[in-house]
C-alpha cells in the first residue's frame, strides 16, 4: 500500500500547480493521471491571460506558482490587452506554443523533488469519519494520504457533443472519470453538470490572410513572471490574424438551430455566459451582423490554428459550411470538428475559503469542478488548494486570501455566492482595482510565497529591491525642484502644459495628467538606470496618489469585518434579533468570517452587526471560562 501526504487527481492547469505546491513545501506528494504525456495540456485554447485573468496569472507567478513562467518559456506572441487604459485594467497575454507549454510543465513536474506520478484512473475515494484516507485506482492499487486534491477539468462525468453524436470523455480521444462521479455522489458531494465547448481547428497552409487585420507581439514584451527579466530576442514569435463572420455564415447557423446539442434539448447544462458558442451569440445578440473570428497558431512546428469566436457543437458537415463562409476561410480544411463538452460540477457552496470541502475533511476541490472556466481560474484554484492541503497535514493555520487580491475575490465569490454559470475573471469583480493591479502582484504576495517555502530567498530579494528602487524614485522626484527659465519650459509648452511660475518639484509636475516620466527624464538623470515596469509604476503611484489613498480607506473601513472569524460549527440560530431566513442562508454557507457573511445575498448590515456584538460576547466567555 502507497502512503502519501497529498494526493493530487489530475494534471490539467489546476493539477499541476496543486501537486508543485505541497512537494515545494516539502510534503510527499503524489499526482495521479491517465498519462504523463497530457500533464500541462491546453485542451482549448493555446493562449494564458486576458482580461482579468493576466491578474491572475501574476498573482499565481507572486506566490511560487508556475503557469507565468511556463508561460514566459512558452509565448509566441506577447500582448497587453486594455494598454490605452488605465494601469488598473491593463492585462497580460500571450499566445503559447501548445505542445512546448505541455513539454515545459511535464518536465517541471516529472522533475520536481517529493513528486510522485502515477498513470491510473481513480475509482474511488476511501472516507472515514467524515476524514478523506485516500484513494483506490482502476488498477488496482489503494494509496493512502489524509488529504486529496480533485483536479479532474471536464473529465468528471464528461460528454462530448458534435451534432446529435455523443461520445463519454473529457477531451478528444480521452476517457472520462465516470466511476468517480459516482463515488463522490455516494459521499453526499451533489454533482450537477456545466457545459463548455472549442471550435473545429483548421490547417494554416489553407488559409488565406492576406485581406486579414494582423495583430504582433507588443514591442517591448512585459513578461508575465517577475523572476523573468525579459523574453530573449531569440524567441520566435508569430502574428495573429482577424477576420469577421458574414450574413452568409450567420444565415447557415440559424438554418441549423435545431442540430445544436445546446438548441435541440439534448444538451440542458448551463454554458459560458462570457466565451459562448457562435450559436449562443447569434441567439443573445440577434442585431449584430457579424462577429470578430481572431485565427491564433498553435505552435512553431505545427500548421494548425485555432478560430477563437466560432466555438460550436454543430454536425461536422455544418462547420465545414460555417468556415467557409468567412472571409480568409474560403478553403479552410477543418484538421478536427469543434464540440460542445458537459462535465461535472461540485457547487462550491460545498466549500470552505481553504477549499476544503465542508463534508468531508481532508478533501479539496480545484478548477472547472468549482464551476470555473479557463487555465488561469484553475491554477489560481489548484495552488491554493495545494497550500492549503500541505498546512492542514502539518496542522498549520490555513491560507487565504482577501479581496484584495483576484485570486481572493474569485474564491470568496465562488465559495460565498455560488456560480448557476460557468465562472470566468473580470477586472469588474474586483472592488480595489486601483490598487490591486497586474504590475504590483509580487509587492503584494510575494512574502507570501516565500514565507510558504515556494519563492527562493533570492527570488523575494529581487522583488524586494524592485519596490525599494520604486521607493527611492518617488523621493528623489518630490525632492528635485525645478524653478522657470530652463529648457523644462520648452517641453512643458510643447505639452500644452501651464508653464512654471515658481520652482516646482518634479513629483508634482508628474501629477499633471499630459507629463510623462519621459517628458523629465533628462532633468531627472535616473530614467537609464530604472526598467521599464519600475518607470510605470513610478509614474502610476504619483499620477493616481488621490485616488489610491482613498482605495486603501476603503480597504481599511471594511477591514474591521473582514478577518472577524466565525469558529466552525457556530450555532447562528443562537443569536437573537436573526431572521429564519438569514439563518437558513449561513446555515447553507457557514462562512468562516464576518466579511464572508457579509458578502451572502441577503444578509443584512443589521444582521452582520448582530453577530459582530454576538461573537464578541462568546469570545468573552469563551475567555473567562478558561481561566
Amino acid at each position: 500500500m502507497n502512503s502519501f501526504d497529498c494526493i493530487i487527481i489530475g494534471a490539467g492547469h489546476a493539477g499541476v500547480e496543486a501537486a508543485l505546491a505541497p512537494a515545494r513545501m516539502g510534503l510527499k506528494t503524489a499526482m495521479v493521471t491517465l498519462s504523463k504525456e497530457t500533464i500541462g495540456q491546453m485542451s482549448c485554447n493555446p493562449a494564458i491571460g486576458g482580461v482579468g485573468k493576466g491578474q491572475l496569472v501574476k498573482e499565481i507567478d507572486a506566490l511560487g506558482g508556475e503557469m507565468g513562467l511556463a508561460a514566459d518559456r512558452t509565448g509566441i506572441q506577447f500582448r497587453q490587452l486594455n494598454a490605452s487604459k488605465g494601469q488598473a485594467v491593463r492585462s497580460s497575454r500571450c499566445q503559447s506554443d501548445r505542445k512546448q507549454y505541455r513539454l515545459y510543465m511535464q518536465q517541471v513536474v516529472l522533475n520536481q523533488a517529493n513528486l510522485t506520478v502515477i498513470e491510473d484512473k481513480v475509482s474511488e475515494l476511501m472516507v472515514e469519519g467524515g476524514q478523506v484516507k485516500g484513494i483506490k485506482t482502476a488498477g488496482g492499487l489503494t494509496i493512502e494520504a489524509p488529504t486529496v486534491v480533485i483536479t479532474t477539468g471536464t473529465f468528471l462525468d464528461g460528454r462530448m457533443h458534435v451534432g446529435t453524436q455523443i461520445t463519454p470523455g473529457g477531451r478528444v480521444g480521452e476517457q472520462a472519470s465516470r466511476r468517480l462521479a459516482t463515488s463522490m455522489r455516494d459521499l453526499g458531494l451533489p454533482v450537477v453538470m456545466f457545459k463548455t465547448g472549442t471550435p473545429p481547428r483548421l490547417d494554416g497552409r489553407t488559409i488565406d490572410f492576406s485581406n486579414m487585420e494582423r495583430q504582433d507581439s507588443d514591442d517591448p514584451i512585459i513578461p508575465f513572471s517577475f523572476r523573468t527579466p525579459f523574453i530573449p530576442k531569440e524567441q520566435k514569435l508569430l502574428p495573429c490574424h482577424i477576420t469577421r463572420t458574414t450574413e452568409q455564415t450567420h444565415d447557415i447557423i440559424r438554418a441549423n438551430f435545431h442540430l445544436s446539442p445546446m438548441y435541440s434539448g439534448q444538451i440542458k447544462a448551463t454554458g459560458v455566459r462570457y466565451c459562448p458558442s457562435i450559436e449562443d451569440k447569434l441567439k443573445k445578440f440577434a442585431d449584430k451582423s457579424t462577429h470578430h473570428v481572431f485565427l491564433e497558431p498553435e505552435g512553431l512546428d505545427t500548421f494548425e490554428y485555432y478560430p477563437n469566436g466560432i466555438s460550436t457543437g454543430l454536425p461536422a458537415d455544418v462547420q465545414e459550411q460555417m468556415v467557409h463562409s468567412i472571409p480568409g476561410l474560403e478553403k479552410a480544411v477543418i484538421v478536427r470538428p469543434g464540440y460542445s463538452i458537459e462535465h461535472g460540477v461540485v457547487p462550491a457552496t460545498e466549500l470552505k475559503p481553504t477549499l476544503e470541502t465542508k463534508k468531508i475533511k481532508g478533501l479539496f476541490l480545484a478548477g472547472q469542478i468549482n464551476g470555473t472556466t479557463g487555465y488561469e481560474e484553475a491554477g489560481a484554484q489548484g495552488l491554493m488548494a495545494g497550500i492549503n492541503a500541505a498546512l492542514q497535514v502539518r496542522n498549520q493555520e490555513p491560507f487565504i486570501l482577501g479581496r484584495e487580491s483576484y485570486i481572493g475575490v474569485l474564491i470568496d465569490d465562488l465559495t460565498t455566492k455560488g456560480t448557476e454559470e460557468p465562472y470566468r475573471m473580470f477586472t469588474s469583480r474586483v472592488e480595489y482595482r486601483l490598487i490591486v493591479r497586474e504590475d504590483n502582484a509580487d509587492n503584494r504576495l510575494a512574502h507570501h510565497g516565500h514565507r510558504l517555502g515556494l519563492l527562493s530567498d533570492a527570488e523575494y530579494a529581487q522583488g524586494i529591491e524592485k519596490y525599494l528602487s520604486i521607493g527611492r524614485e518617488i523621493e528623489h522626484l518630490r525632492s528635485t525642484k525645478i524653478p522657470p527659465g530652463t529648457p523644462l519650459d520648452q517641453v512643458l509648452e510643447d505639452a500644452q502644459s501651464a508653464p512654471l511660475k515658481q520652482a516646482v518639484s518634479l513629483y508634482d509636475l508628474l501629477k499633471r495628467p499630459e507629463i510623462r516620466y519621459e517628458m523629465i527624464s533628462s532633468f531627472d538623470g535616473t530614467l537609464k538606470d530604472l526598467g521599464r515596469e519600475v518607470i510605470a509604476q513610478v509614474e502610476y503611484e504619483i499620477k493616481y496618489e488621490g485616488f489610491i489613498h482613498r482605495q486603501k480607506k476603503e480597504v481599511e473601513k471594511f477591514q474591521h469585518i473582514e478577518y472577524i472569524k466565525i469558529p466552525e460549527g457556530f450555532d447562528f440560530q443562537a443569536v437573537h434579533g436573526l431572521s429564519k431566513e438569514i439563518v437558513e442562508k449561513l446555515n447553507r454557507f457557514n462562512p468562516m468570517t464576518l466579511g464572508a457573511a457579509n458578502r451572502i445575498s441577503g444578509v443584512t448590515p443589521a444582521a452582520i452587526t448582530l453577530l459582530m456584538v454576538y461573537l464578541k460576547k462568546w469570545r468573552e466567555m469563551k475567555h473567562e471560562n478558561s481561566q
